[in-house]
């Protein structure tokens, strides 16, 4: 399979629709800029078949119709690497969602034994012994033409993601563990996962389980206010307010500008141009206490939480190299944390983890 140019006709797209509607499995791959902005221009859609790789170039064709009706047939299986930002880009520009059911390759490998976050390169080479090229990771998608060097990048992330489904999936199956990869993928295709409500942007942030109500509340708001402010402005959120000072201002619900200037992460320009929208935000936050429930995990863990924090990790780092699979698919430090300052921790108690590492580090916790 050789790269071509991009489709960059509504002619052209149907016919290279027809011969990829065949397949029992999409290879699939997006190219998109966001450097500087909030939402995602899409910029090269690849696809490919055991026998078909195409180039289709979205800035050209004015009607995606077609090809976002091929990506919801549920009879054919999407073939991704590291799918979610993929799924993100996809889902903003489509009316009709992410496409399912998935297979994300990376996810696949780390059930295998290979690190969570593998890279496609690096898994190409170790699975297929194919070295692939890196120039183009950082290239400017959106300029046309595309360079024949550019075009041939691209073609290579999902030529060889089609052998490369196959290994995996033959390997999973050997394993007994192509169901749990099902069960990890279908996440993926929550819509809720890939458009921001600024409402429940705050769910995105770390750590809140551990401030006290007003900092929460304060948090929440603060979450919100900046999502508003990143779409209306088409900006990135961190451009806007980064998450060390959105956490900074929530823990230290400053009551003044010169309380504001003390927090380190906080830069001047903001603080000119937005510091009073971030105190209203406080002062709103601080009376909004009451809504919120009390701190579930300790902000000062006692010494044998710790420590018992630190066994339980160490059992899950056994069973992994027991089971040859990633600790970090297996079971996050924040999943063990979670349980044994709050006795629950939800992913621990679904699906399979539930028996291969759940129930054991529930007993071994007293949970």
């Amino acid at each position: 399979m050789q790269a071509t140019l991009p489709i960059a006709t509504s002619a052209d797209l149907l016919l290279a629709l027809e011969r990829l509607s065949a397949a029992r499995f999409l290879a699939l791959d997006t190219e998109f800029m966001r450097e500087s902005t909030y939402f995602p221009q899409l910029c090269l859609i690849q696809a490919a078949t055991p026998d078909f790789c195409t180039l289709i170039d979205p800035l050209a064709i004015p009607d995606l119709q077609p090809l976002w009706q091929l990506l919801a047939n549920r009879e054919c299986t999407k073939v991704l690497h590291a799918a979610r930002q993929d799924y993100e880009v996809i889902s903003l520009t489509s009316p009709s969602g992410p496409p399912g059911p998935v297979f994300d390759t990376q996810i696949a490998a780390a059930l295998l034994g290979y690190p969570a976050q593998i890279g496609y390169g690096p898994l190409v080479a170790e699975r297929l012994s194919v070295t692939l090229a890196k120039a183009h990771t950082r290239a400017d998608w959106s300029r046309r033409p595309l360079s024949e060097e550019q075009l041939r990048y691209a073609a290579d992330d999902v030529r060889y993601l089609v052998p490369l489904y196959l290994d995996l999936r033959n390997a999973l199956e050997a394993a007994g563990r192509l169901e749990w990869l099902l069960e990890e993928t279908c996440e993926l295709e929550r819509l809720e996962l890939h458009r921001t409500d600024p409402r429940t942007a705050w769910q995105r942030l770390k750590g809140l389980d551990r401030l006290q109500p007003e900092q929460r509340a304060t948090a929440k708001l603060l979450a919100q206010w900046r999502e508003n402010t990143a779409m209306r402005h088409d900006k990135p959120r961190g451009w806007i307010l980064t998450d060390d000072a959105l956490r900074e201002i929530a823990e230290r619900l400053p009551a003044s500008i010169q309380d504001l200037g003390r927090i380190r992460t906080l830069p001047a320009g903001v603080i000119r141009r937005r510091g009073a929208e971030l105190l209203s935000l406080v002062e709103q936050g601080c009376g909004m206490a009451d809504a919120e429930a009390p701190a579930t995990l300790p902000q000062r863990p006692e010494p044998q939480q710790l420590s018992q924090v630190t066994r339980l990790m160490n059992f899950v780092r056994t069973q992994a190299q027991e089971l040859r699979i990633s600790p970090e698919l297996l079971a996050t430090r924040r999943d063990v944390e979670r349980l044994v300052f709050s006795g629950h921790a939800e992913r621990l108690t679904k699906g399979w983890r539930r028996e291969v590492i759940g129930e054991h580090l529930a007993a071994l916790a007293g949970a």
